[in-house]
């Protein structure tokens, strides 16, 4: 088993789909009929492995789950690979797990921090900065122009709601 620093997230396990044990799919992968074929596929501890089978796209029969109710104890496991197992990176791209860790900066050369994390919600990508303060930024090339994984950093481009500090409660008094 690989370290959790070389696994990547690359599905997660949705809701049941029907009474005999399928579940809905949502794959991360450019290719979402993919992620089955990079081998196998743990949860976050790596503890677990699943074998999928794709019905269809979004569905799926994970190996020995065979009704509703272990498909639904299943809901919200997210599917990890080996790194290793992925291809590697075209020039100027990167896997988003490649970003936490690198130094957050202004435009200006300024520290904002490091990226703690990226999360997805289902509205689109955002870094996590640890500051302080903690930041959440949008992962969009309006607010993440630069991307230099090979020097350590990105630059962030701070919303305007979110560059100003907040107004302090004597102001408002």
């Amino acid at each position: 088993m690989a370290p959790a620093e070389q696994r990547i997230l690359v599905g997660e396990i949705g809701r049941p789909h029907g009474v005999r044990g399928l579940v809905k799919l949502r794959s991360f992968t450019a290719d979402p009929a993919a992620i089955a074929s990079y081998g196998p596929l743990t949860d976050a501890t790596g503890q677990r492995r699943f074998g999928l089978t794709l019905l269809a796209e979004g569905l799926a029969r994970v190996e020995g789950v065979e009704d509703r109710e272990a498909a639904a104890r299943l809901t919200g496991t997210a599917l990890y690979v080996e790194r290793a197992n992925l291809p590697p990176p075209e020039e100027d791209e990167f896997y988003l797990a490649d970003l936490v860790g690198l130094r957050a900066e202004s435009a200006a050369g300024g520290s904002l921090g490091h990226v703690r994390s990226v999360e997805e919600h289902g509205a689109g990508a955002f870094l996590v900065l640890d500051g302080p303060p903690e930041r959440f930024v949008p992962f969009t090339r309006a607010c993440v122009p630069v991307v230099d994984t090979a020097a350590g950093r990105v630059v962030v481009q701070l919303p305007e709601e979110t560059a100003a500090p907040p107004p302090s409660d004597e102001a408002a008094a």
